[in-house]
């Protein structure tokens, strides 16, 4: 049986606190299914979690149990698939995946999350502009319902009822609510279901073939016009892997640790292309400074990695030392609306926040995230304000409140915002069908 610790304060990466009256760490599935039944004889709610690197809350518990994945951390690599335990973080199975001249294509921006949490909240990462979000890549599941009952679902397999249908927004990304579409696979009701419908035991994802070439570059530029007219070239260029932007704020942030950065430069683009010719930089497009990087070599583009990551470091490093929790969106729109959506942020948070606020992340997908810097609480509930306005503007122009780190316990009230309350209810029949007592991610998305 798992290790117990009593009474755990519980936080995730974005300082959400909560407790759990006991952590367990079943070790084989055997042990987890004993865990699940024992919870439901006693009505006891079970929260799960991987590595806790989520931003939304929904790995951390209100009351009940946590169980905690992490030695489900088998790897094995079967041609061109992955066979993982849940608990296996993302930068272990690269590493097994590179072995082999492969690699596995979701890449969200901290590699030391879980695979079970990445399948939970339909992850996605700086690569999403070429080969989508974590369901594209998932060829079956192994599954604990809440009353102990183990699934292994493939890819073709129909649930056992008929599952309602709500509409999806008009983006390429979307992980707000459960995927519920006319058709669906069962294990794609799972994925993104963040932890409320099963606890995810195994997955088996597809590897692709490492490219031969790798170009990666940072470009800067002088304005946000310029950014965005190059953005507007770049999609069309094939084999472009990423499109990622850092404003004048994210750039400023990080300049300590990257002086190098140029003085004039406004905002960069980070970009990587793949291919099976020598890579050139023909494809490099807009109005950019001369003082720009370029990397063909491995080590020149982990550095470019180190640098995109160091931003949300440096804004946890900041919410942090002011004991507040993380103030966040993971908005996005169609990629139409991509200019009218960045021109929303900028000109309310100039007036509400200047100088105090990034926009950074996956700006070839029209999904970018705000975060915005509050000095103490009143100013932190001036911006969660600023943040649910926001949401509303992102609905209206074809959005999603939720693009890809799901919705947890922190912003569960958005759920109200992207979609009518039918299609909520459509969402807890669904809920309540495989889990009638709500015991699996209490407080996570709603409450039946």
């Amino acid at each position: 049986m798992p290790t117990d610790i009593d009474r755990l304060t519980i936080t995730d990466a974005s300082g959400y606190r909560g407790t759990a009256e006991r952590v367990c760490k079943p070790e084989t599935e055997e042990d987890l299914v004993e865990l699940v039944r024992e919870a439901g004889l006693s009505h006891i709610p079970l929260t799960i979690a991987g590595s806790r690197t989520g931003l939304t809350g929904g790995s951390v518990p209100q009351s009940g149990w946590l169980i905690s994945m992490e030695r489900f951390s088998r790897i094995q690599i079967q041609g061109s698939t992955a066979i993982c335990g849940s608990g296996v973080l993302l930068r272990d199975l690269q590493a097994a995946a590179a072995s082999s001249h492969q690699f596995y294509a979701p890449d969200p921006t901290e590699n030391s999350a879980s695979v079970g949490g990445t399948l939970a909240t339909n992850a996605s990462g700086s690569r999403s502009f070429l080969y989508g979000a974590t369901r594209r890549h998932v060829r079956a599941i192994r599954v604990v319902l809440a009353g102990g009952e183990v699934l292994v679902l493939r890819r073709g397999q129909k649930p056992p009822f008929d599952l309602p249908s709500i509409d999806a927004p008009a983006t390429t990304k979307n992980t707000a609510g459960y995927f519920l579409r006319s058709g669906a696979d069962y294990l794609d009701l799972f994925i993104g279901s963040e932890g409320t419908l099963c606890i995810i035991t195994e997955a088996e994802l597809a590897l692709l073939p490492s490219p031969r070439f790798l170009t990666a570059a940072v470009l800067f530029f002088r304005t946000e016009a310029a950014v965005l007219d190059a953005v507007d070239e770049l999609r069309r260029v094939p084999g472009q892997r990423m499109i990622e932007y850092l404003d004048a704020g994210s750039l400023d942030l990080i300049r300590g640790a990257f002086p190098e950065i140029p003085a004039a430069a406004k905002g960069a683009l980070l970009l990587e292309r793949g291919g099976e010719q020598e890579a050139d930089v023909d494809w490099l497009a807009g109005d950019y400074l001369d003082e720009s990087w370029i990397a063909t070599t491995a080590p020149d583009r982990e550095r470019f990695r180190r640098f995109r990551h160091a931003l949300p470091e440096a804004v946890n490093d900041v919410v942090r030392q002011r004991g507040l929790t993380k103030m966040g969106s993971d908005y996005a729109v169609p990629i139409a609306r991509n200019r009218e959506m960045l021109a929303v942020y900028r000109a309310a948070l100039e007036r509400a926040f200047p100088g105090r606020y990034v926009i950074f992340g996956h700006m070839g997908d029209a999904h970018l995230h705000v975060n915005i810097l509050p000095g103490n609480e009143v100013e932190w509930a001036a911006a969660k304000d600023l943040m649910t306005q926001f949401a509303r503007e992102a609905v209206a122009l074809g959005g999603t409140v939720s693009a890809e780190h799901g919705l947890g316990k922190r912003k569960r009230e958005l759920l109200g915002i992207q979609y009518r309350e039918g299609d909520v209810e459509k969402m807890k029949f669904v809920k309540r069908r495989l889990d009638p007592m709500g015991l699996l991610g209490r407080g996570t998305l709603f409450d039946i």
